[in-house]
């Protein structure tokens, strides 16, 4: 599942800066978040029906939906607006692999909130981390401002799959999910109404993109995110869903005539292999090697 999202939110960079040539920012991620929301209602209104929403009747219910909603969309609002913006003055490969700099963040920020990391997750990541160097700077790389902008979001994006652990278990994962695109939504227009200019025709011209932006990159990929994590380890998920970089640059050479050298294709390989790593536990490793010994 988070496999899958890792590669619905890299083609979705695509549609991003497609997006951005008939809308402001703030206005695409605000039309994006709400049509991810508004997809999910019929979702949760059919599980609800079914009597599958844990905790849903519960007196405290209400509260902890509102609290993870509002935290996880205030956070997710931050994340995707650096990451918005900062699409203006980059190209969509860099920024699917500026953002991949989450792997490392994670379970740094992970210390902090006393989880629990084990070896076999720190060596995935920095082989991971080497592969998104690889996949990412050139000889004569240098920090542009649209480069600077996906750095700052990159370490919102950390704290956004931490906030989404830590209320996954407390919150029904669908119900978070829309929470978070509403809450993420009414803030992007805001900001929009007051610093940009949207027009009908703009939305219009920018339906495609919006559609896949909106239905697929958030009501799908997020859901499954959210889904996910529930069962995941959160450094785990950071590896994975960094994968996202891979499919950025893939959407970037179909669709967008950006270029992938074999210095970036072995950065690929190398992100491939920090994901395995960190999903197989180091003791596991040294235990197989020595049963074939013997």
């Amino acid at each position: 599942m988070l496999l899958l999202a890792a590669a619905i939110w890299g083609f979705g960079f695509v549609a991003q800066r497609l997006g951005m040539e008939s809308l402001e920012p703030f206005a695409f991620n605000g039309l994006r978040f709400v049509i991810g929301a508004l997809s999910l209602l019929p979702l949760i209104w059919f599980l609800q029906r079914r009597g599958r929403l844990k905790g849903v009747k519960d007196s405290g219910f209400l509260p902890r939906a509102l609290l993870g909603s509002s935290v996880c969309g205030g956070i997710l609002f931050i994340a995707a607006s650096f990451q918005q913006v900062g699409l203006l003055y980059t190209t969509a490969a860099n920024a699917g692999f500026i953002t991949g700099l989450y792997i490392v963040l994670v379970p740094v920020l992970g210390l902090l909130l006393k989880h629990s990391t084990g070896s076999n997750t720190w060596i995935g990541c920095a082989v991971a981390a080497v592969g998104l160097y690889f996949l990412s700077v050139g000889e004569n790389f240098s920090v542009t401002y649209g480069d600077g902008l996906q750095l700052i979001g990159a370490l919102f994006w950390a704290m956004h799959i931490l906030a989404v652990d830590h209320f996954t278990s407390r919150v029904a994962p669908v119900v978070l999910a829309c929470g978070q695109f509403l809450v993420c939504a009414l803030a992007s227009f805001l900001v929009s109404l007051v610093l940009e200019t949207t027009t009908m025709a703009g939305v219009q011209e920018a339906w495609a993109a919006l559609a896949y932006a909106g239905l697929v990159s958030v009501g799908v990929a997020y859901t499954l995110q959210v889904l996910a994590q529930k069962h995941a380890h959160p450094a785990h998920a950071a590896i994975i869903l960094s994968l996202e970089t891979v499919f950025a640059a893939i959407g970037g050479i179909l669709f967008l005539g950006e270029s992938l050298s074999g210095r970036a294709l072995f950065g690929c390989a190398l992100m491939l292999l920090g994901m395995l790593i960190s999903q197989l536990p180091l003791r596991y490793l040294v235990k197989s090697r020595q049963e074939k010994a013997a």
